[in-house]
């Protein structure tokens, strides 16, 4: 039924785009097939002051008391993105039995690091203080992200003054997945320059200064095929954590690219490699 729509909609060359993975987020989610057996609980609730700091929240169509808890950070090289074009990842974890929950935050120009760093440390803090009154556990939460979202994630988990500038307790967070997160990066690039600003500071902008060996396990995962964020950024993540004496595991996935990697935790793109069901087993594990 889908399909048939979508084909009604936007032809035999739009479909062709959609298989290749040529299309933006927003149409890829909607016309994606979704995990049945989740749904939303609620929309745009606010973690912060102002329009960019809301969330949604996902749950197992059957209910949920005392699940495990996915706080999922999308991407967009914090220049772009919205929480409604990840409900495909919203339902997914959802209907494996994690409240999951996906929030907005502020980008460029509106703010520059550590603004979007700070939102999500604040959106965590809401998750604690409140997740349990839509049946997930305050004490169980997985942090994951993409891409620049996968930073966000990485540094409000590993920098331990996030979480005690938004108020919660960083033992909370069982573990940390990022996909194609740059971790540690170059500063020559525009859109590195837009978010950061003219006077970079590495030691604290980067995710790897941060790797100690209390920090929550990490999952690292990547394609070889990614032109935009290079597996290198991975490496050096899952590096910086073992020698810290921290966890890390990083598993890098043949032929796949920045935004396939992404697409592949909807269920018509599994059959590509298998992220999401090594995701969902590592948020499974660290959560039991």
């Amino acid at each position: 039924m889908v399909l048939q729509s979508f084909l009604r909609a936007s032809g035999v060359a739009a479909l062709l785009a959609l298989t290749a993975g040529c299309v933006s987020i927003g149409a890829f989610n909607r016309f994606t097939p979704h995990d049945p057996g989740a749904r939303q609980l609620a929309h745009a609730l606010a973690y912060g002051e102002g329009a960019r700091r809301t969330l949604d929240v996902y749950a197992p169509a059957a209910g949920a008391e005392g699940a495990p808890v996915l706080v999922f950070i999308y991407g967009g090289g914090w220049r772009s993105g919205v929480k409604e074009d990840y409900s495909f990842v919203g339902d997914a974890f959802a209907a494996h039995g994690f409240v999951t929950v996906i929030p907005d935050y502020r980008l460029a120009p509106e703010t520059q690091f550590p603004g979007f760093v700070e939102d999500a440390a604040e959106a965590i803090a809401w998750v604690e203080a409140n997740i349990a009154a839509y049946g997930g556990d305050p004490r169980r939460i997985v942090l994951a992200g993409h891409s620049a979202g996968a930073y966000n994630a990485m540094m409000a988990a590993l920098d331990v003054r996030y979480a005690a500038a938004a108020g919660f307790d960083p033992s909370a967070l069982r573990g940390v997945i990022g996909l194609a997160g740059p971790y540690g990066f170059y500063f020559n690039n525009p859109v590195i320059g837009a978010a950061f600003g003219d006077a970079p500071d590495p030691a604290n902008m980067h995710a790897i200064s941060f790797a100690r060996a209390d920090a929550p396990p990490l999952l690292l995962l990547t394609g070889d095929a990614d032109r935009r964020v290079p597996v290198r950024a991975s490496e050096e993540m899952a590096r910086a954590a073992q020698e810290a004496g921290g966890q890390a595991e990083l598993i890098i996935y043949p032929g796949l690219d920045h935004p396939g990697i992404l697409q592949a935790l909807a269920p018509a793109r599994r059959n590509r490699a298998p992220v999401f069901a090594d995701a969902l087993a590592f948020a499974e594990r660290v959560t039991r």
